[in-house]
């Protein structure tokens, strides 16, 4: 058993060199110059002795993870053919299955499609593998799991447990399939390099010479390796600057076969502890001066040992400088959150101030504003708040006269003071006059205007349209006329031309005022051509003006001015529109009369009720106005849809001010009519008499801030809120227009909590016209 032992050793080690041989000739054989791509692979027919063994290394040198034969499997071998030495009949039937299994292990180039992409992926597989182990391969090279994988043979699906043999494949063969995924959503089949970065083409043809000197075209098929081979060296063309590598990087490196077991590294084990000497060199040597040698100390550091740190300490140290650094972040932060709360405060302080400056200049524009009207009056409001300013300076002195003096000389004070007063009224009279006099051309010429502008309306892209009609150009052409002859400082001749221009136009139509006119504008002709003056022809002219002013407002000559007209030339539309002033005792239309939001008239018209107020009470209702302004402002800005506050009237917010809130704040009970206005008492609810308050200015931007006002103000409080509110909701709750926005709490229940007493309002009549309120 020994010598057959030893015989079958020998043939082993006797092949292995002739193994050896055969590769050397081949690496001889290939072409040296093709760097970087694989040996080619020897044909079928040439093979010799030990060619079972040469197909088993080249099939170990693929890239494929399977079906690989190492020289231990070999020696496997060769010990089993040793237990069976005794049986030499059945050694020829031993070989058959080991030269299946050497064909099973040749590899063959599969060229795999994956599908859609259509990127190809070469690879050197053993044929005896089945297509599960494919399938593993490529997962691997993929990074996708092998269930999702489907591999298919010209249109077909393939199984698994079948092999590349089984398909068809032939030995150093190559075949082409196509590879998708059941999930392309989730793995996706794509190369891990992408096919533009691979220079290398997959087969490439080598021209190698024979031995008989002939050349022959040999195919050779590029295994790219999953890994980069390391350069070990090789030299460079100097002219062509080409790179020539050695052999030993064409062929794929040796990988250890697969146990099955999972085996790790020695040197994570166990630790190799080495005991070995070293000689020092002079610069960094221990070497000391002694007895017959000198060593020089002119290089040598004195070295202090410092104090020693414990691990303790060292961390306490750390510590303390993890807290300091965390006591300077937090005292940044700290300041910048200080910082930030300043510049908040300074922005508050700043807005606060120009808020409080704003009122202010406005509280000086309002004054400013009533000194003007005081000093220079123009408009009847003006006028009213001069008597207003009058009778409170007649107040005043009759109380100081009463308050000091007594008997002859009071009296002779009072008369003294009517007399003043009196001197007063003719010089605002006479002051009114005059402004009468000169707003008299200023309204003529806005009534001309207003006549003569074309009909606008605005277009559903925004754009403002005009349009001029004949009635319009007429009227247009009869207020440039107007306008040519009341101008004083003409010359004799232009003034010819625009009277000769005037005779022409009125004798289109036979009147007695065209008449008239002719009349004048002749006798004008006359005795200008005579050398009279300019000013005695002054009273001539005016005349003139009149009467064609009185032209112009005829609706049958200028029928633009029938829409501005007070009175309308229709007769049925004064059948219904006419009314009887109790004060003059004339018949005049509604718009002659105000009215409040109960839509009563008064029995005065509006010039009665003027005069009756200059001559008795004398009041200024500015302030009511203001107030009334600034809140449809408000309303409207809040709500565009609003519609009680537009439904009140001057008179109606005056009772609201003096009877329910008695001029003053609610919260502060100031006083300043000019400082006070109306806001909602809750912000949800859209203002009403009811749902309101009224506040200074100063008070109105706090209130507005407050999200309920249950919770924001005391009880006490709001009970007397609710009481102005139901004295409110009592007074208009009578008037039909109003009513119809109240609440749904009943009034029956309301004058449950009241109890009736009689509110009249000295100062003006509007109490009397009024149902009495009732107060708590």
């Amino acid at each position: 058993m020994s010598e057959l032992r030893e015989k079958e050793e020998q043939e082993v080690k006797e092949e292995g060199e002739e193994e050896g041989e055969e590769e050397e000739e081949e690496n001889t054989d290939t072409n040296p110059e093709a760097g970087g791509g694989a040996a080619e692979k020897p044909p079928e027919d040439d093979k010799g002795p030990g060619s079972d063994e040469e197909e088993a290394q080249a099939a170990g040198s693929t890239s494929g993870e399977a079906g690989r034969v190492s020289s231990s499997d070999v020696q496997a071998a060769a010990e089993e053919a040793e237990t069976q030495a005794d049986l030499p009949d059945n050694s020829e039937q031993l070989r058959e299955p080991q030269r299946a299994e050497d064909v099973g292990n040749s590899t063959a180039t599969v060229k795999v499609v994956l599908v859609p992409e259509g990127h190809v992926m070469t690879v050197a597989f053993a044929i005896g593998l089945s297509i599960q182990e494919l399938k593993r391969h490529l997962a691997s090279e993929l990074r996708v799991p092998a269930e999702v994988l489907q591999i298919s043979l010209d249109g077909r699906l393939v199984e698994e447990q079948q092999s590349l043999m089984e398909l068809g494949v032939r030995p150093h063969g190559s075949t082409r399939m196509e590879m998708s995924s059941t999930d392309p959503n989730a793995h996706p089949l794509r190369p891990l390099r992408p096919p533009e970065h691979d220079n290398m083409p997959d087969v490439i043809t080598v021209r190698v010479q024979t031995d008989d000197g002939g050349f022959q075209e040999v195919v050779v098929e590029i295994e790219r390796p999953p890994q980069r081979k390391a350069f070990l060296g090789g030299y460079r063309h100097r002219l062509t600057g080409a790179e020539y590598h050695h052999a030993a990087v064409q062929t794929l490196p040796k990988r250890r076969p697969d146990r099955g077991v999972v085996v790790f590294s020695r040197n994570t084990q166990t630790v190799e502890l080495k005991s070995q000497t070293q000689q020092c060199p002079v610069s960094i040597s221990t070497q000391m001066t002694g007895i017959g040698c000198y060593v020089s100390c002119m290089n040598d550091k004195l070295v202090a040992p410092g104090n020693y740190i414990t691990a303790d300490e060292y961390h306490d140290r750390r510590l303390r400088a993890v807290i300091r650094l965390q006591a300077f972040t937090r005292r940044w932060l700290a300041q910048q959150a200080v910082e930030r709360l300043r510049r908040e405060r300074d922005r508050r302080l700043a807005w606060l101030e120009l808020q409080e400056r704003r009122r202010r200049e406005e509280k000086e524009e309002q004054l400013r504003d009533r000194r003007h009207r005081w000093l220079n009056p123009q408009r009847r409001e003006d006028f009213t708040l001069l008597y207003h300013a009058l009778e409170k300076w007649r107040r005043e002195e009759e109380q100081r006269i009463n308050s000091s003096l007594r008997g002859a000389e009071r009296k002779a004070a009072l008369c003294l003071l009517l007399e003043q007063e009196t001197q007063l009224i003719a010089a605002i009279g006479c002051h009114r006059i005059a402004v009468q006099n000169n707003n008299y051309d200023k309204t003529v010429r806005n009534f001309l205007d207003k006549s003569a502008a074309p009909h606008q309306w605005r277009a559903a892209d925004g754009r403002l349209i005009q349009m001029d009609s004949q009635h319009t150009i007429r009227a247009r052409e009869l207020r440039d006329l107007y306008n040519n002859i009341s101008l004083s400082a003409v010359g004799q001749e232009q003034r010819l031309q625009v009277l000769m221009t005037l005779k022409h136009t009125v004798m289109e139509h036979e009147c007695q005022v065209t008449r008239d006119m002719v009349d004048l504008i002749d006798r004008e002709v006359d005795l200008m051509t005579r050398g009279v003056k300019a000013a005695s022809l002054a009273g001539l002219r005016k005349r003139i003006s009149t009467l064609f002013l009185q032209y112009i407002k005829t609706p049958a000559f200028n029928p633009e001015v029938a829409k501005l007209l007070k009175v309308p030339q229709n007769p049925s539309q004064l059948k219904n529109d006419m009314f009887l002033c109790h004060g003059c005792q004339r018949y005049l239309r509604s718009a002659d009369f105000s009215s409040s939001a109960s839509a009563h008239l008064s029995g005065q018209c509006r010039d009665c009720a003027r005069l009756d107020n200059i001559a008795r009470s004398r009041n200024d209702f500015s302030f009511y106005k203001n107030i009334l302004r600034r809140l449809r402002a408000d309303e409207q800005r809040l709500n565009e849809e609003a519609k009680i506050p537009f439904l009140l009237q001057v008179e109606d917010v005056r009772y609201l001010v003096e009877v329910v809130w008695t001029s003053r704040s609610a919260l502060r009970a100031g006083s300043d009519l000019y400082n006070l206005v109306f806001v909602r008492w809750e912000r949800q609810r859209d203002w009403s008499p009811w749902n309101c308050i009224l506040l200074s200015k100063e008070e109105t931007s706090a209130h507005l801030e407050v999200e309920d006002v249950h919770k924001a103000y005391e009880a006490t409080f709001i009970r007397r809120i609710e009481h102005k509110h139901t004295l409110a909701r009592r007074h208009f709750s009578q008037i039909p227009v109003m009513a119809e926005y109240l609440d749904s709490q009943p009034t029956a229940a309301l004058g449950n909590q009241l109890i009736s007493k009689p509110i009249t309002m000295a100062t003006s009549k509007h109490a009397t016209d009024t149902p009495p309120a009732s107060a708590h």
